[in-house]
């Protein structure tokens, strides 16, 4: 399997798994100019942007390890114009999660409220 392939098959397993959980999803792989986020989902009254991240192996960091604050700056910059973009959501609370699935485990990390978009 590629590179691609397992990302994809890492994204549709955290999909489940959070539907699984009682989330909704409203978005998959939205893209703005600053980047992109993996899922967009409905949490009760909060919408979660979600960064699901694969490695096969952690010699270089576990996969949640790799949402460093360049990353961060990414999908903040993305979320406000998710937000922008569908009015209907700007007033609701966000938060951000990570979903990290590591190579060596068939378990899945679910890290919410990862980071936060506060300056």
């Amino acid at each position: 399997m590629d590179t691609l392939s397992r990302g994809k098959d890492a994204e549709s397993r955290a999909c489940r798994y959070l539907q699984a959980r009682g989330l909704q999803l409203l978005h998959r792989n939205y893209r703005s100019k600053g980047g992109e986020i993996d899922l967009i989902l409905q949490d009760t009254d909060s919408l979660v942007f979600v960064e699901v991240r694969y490695r096969r192996q952690s010699g270089f960091g576990s996969a949640a390890e790799s949402v460093d604050w360049r990353k961060q700056s990414k999908l903040i910059a993305c979320a406000r114009h998710f937000m922008q973009t569908h009015p209907d959501t700007a007033r609701q609370p966000c938060r951000f999660d990570v979903i990290a699935l590591d190579g060596s485990s068939s378990d899945i990390g679910w890290i919410q409220n990862a980071f936060s978009a506060a300056e």
